[in-house]
């Protein structure tokens, strides 16, 4: 494919700006691509790499004639950083990021922008539970989705160049309003996340069942649901904080439902967690019928890598 942007600034080195310097690497999407993180030693890993083109010091020094910035900081920072980097920016240049939420990026955001500047935000649906510029790769968007969400007068040509851009990347591309976003998101990533938090921390409190028995035994159960738990704590706390309401009302949803479910178990009413249990069997079943995993035991999750991660 063609170069689509001639200059993107990366801000923030881990695996979803890694895997896209990776992509648009591989396909030829960027003309050049510049990085920068909060951390010393993730620059130096990512210079030591070549994960970049140029890796700078300074987010303001990152986006100076970029014509696509990327903000990949946890959602926390989002405002800091915005506002850093608006005394800096391209007039056209189009900025954009890939937080797991919405309304508050566009909250945080958004008033720091110049005029002339396009604000995109996006959410690339993929990720591992590994952190850091080592954990990127080529591959991390095929097939998956990313979500953009364009705020009021985004120019549609801004948005469809975005667009080519991840679908070079091999994503599907879908645009929805933030605060939807926000909510279907508290269904599928926030609190499944929370909850495999929480049974990592059951298993910590239960006492009678030690930490070297819960790593020995972690059958493909306990392994599989609370891979999530090893993910980056420092987003998933902002991640928690800035989608709040969203995240507390599929959290009592789901509290209603377990109640539901203790119930029967207490009662030994077998038909109805046999009825339940088929009926939400077919709906994962049909998350591998629409390609977005694998009924493959490991569930195509990517190997560690060598070298480990520098955070």
């Amino acid at each position: 494919m063609s170069v689509m942007y001639n200059r993107v600034a990366l801000i923030g080195l881990g695996l979803i700006a890694g895997s896209m310097a990776h992509a648009m690497r591989r396909d030829g999407l960027a003309g050049e691509i510049v990085g920068t993180a909060r951390s010393a030693e993730t620059r130096a890993v990512a210079s030591e790499i070549g994960l970049c083109d140029r890796v700078v010091d300074t987010a303001a020094e990152a986006v100076e004639g970029a014509d696509l910035v990327v903000l990949a900081v946890p959602v926390g920072a989002m405002g800091r950083v915005a506002e850093e980097i608006a005394p800096h920016l391209a007039p056209g240049a189009t900025v954009t990021d890939v937080g797991s939420v919405k309304k508050d990026v566009v909250d945080q955001v958004g008033p720091h922008l110049p005029e002339g500047v396009h604000f995109i935000p996006g959410h690339p649906l993929a990720g591992t539970e590994h952190s850091g510029p080592r954990s990127g790769f080529a591959e991390l968007f095929e097939n998956r989705y990313t979500l953009l969400t364009p705020v009021e007068g985004s120019a549609p040509e801004a948005v469809a160049k975005l667009r080519a851009l991840w679908e070079g990347m091999g994503a599907n591309v879908e645009e929805m309003d933030a605060e939807h976003h926000d909510l279907v998101l508290a269904v599928t990533s926030h609190t499944p996340h929370l909850i495999a938090y929480t049974m990592v921390g059951v298993a910590d409190h239960l006492r009678r069942v030690t930490e070297s028995e819960v790593i020995k035994y972690s059958a493909a159960g306990f392994r599989d649901f609370t891979r999530i738990a090893a993910s980056d704590p420092t987003m998933w706390r902002d991640v928690f904080l800035t989608n709040k309401e969203a995240t507390l009302d599929i959290l009592g949803r789901f509290t209603e439902e377990l109640f539901v479910l203790q119930r029967a178990i207490r009662m030994g009413d077998g038909d109805a967690l046999f009825d339940y249990f088929t009926r939400t069997r077919a709906i994962r079943r049909g998350i591998i019928e629409a390609g977005q995993d694998t009924d493959a035991p490991d569930f195509g999750r990517v190997k560690p890598r060598k070298g480990g991660d520098a955070g």
